[in-house]
């Protein structure tokens, strides 16, 4: 009996990765003149944890998570949070609940980078 192995292919950072026996991994980031996106990159050991950033200056403070997921680019896997559809403006990247890691300026039709150690 012969197996055949199923392919699929997926876009990540601009790139193509294969991604043999897993289900396609899509990320759609919506960028334009008023929103951009915010790619945080971590270590691994920080996949299924929440990374939260807010708006520098907003009142009241609000804090948007989304959670770290693997990401297969070529042969490697990164860890990232990605925020899609953030509006401009310069936001703080919190480390935990009380600690910021800095902070990033969102710019219009651009993703974002910012390393979270």
């Amino acid at each position: 009996m012969r197996h055949r192995r199923r392919h699929e292919q997926h876009t990540v950072a601009g790139g193509t990765a294969e991604q043999p026996d897993r289900e396609l991994d899509t990320l759609v980031l919506n960028l334009g003149a008023g929103q951009g996106a915010l790619a945080v990159f971590t270590a691994a050991e920080r996949v299924g944890s929440s990374v939260e950033i807010s708006l520098v200056g907003a009142l009241p403070p609000v804090r948007r998570p989304t959670v770290v997921h693997p990401r297969t680019v070529g042969t490697s896997t990164i860890y990232a949070a990605v925020f899609a559809g953030v509006p401009i403006g310069e936001y703080t990247v919190w480390r935990d609940a009380g600690t910021p890691a800095g902070t990033v300026t969102v710019r219009g039709g651009e993703v974002v980078e910012f390393r979270l150690s």
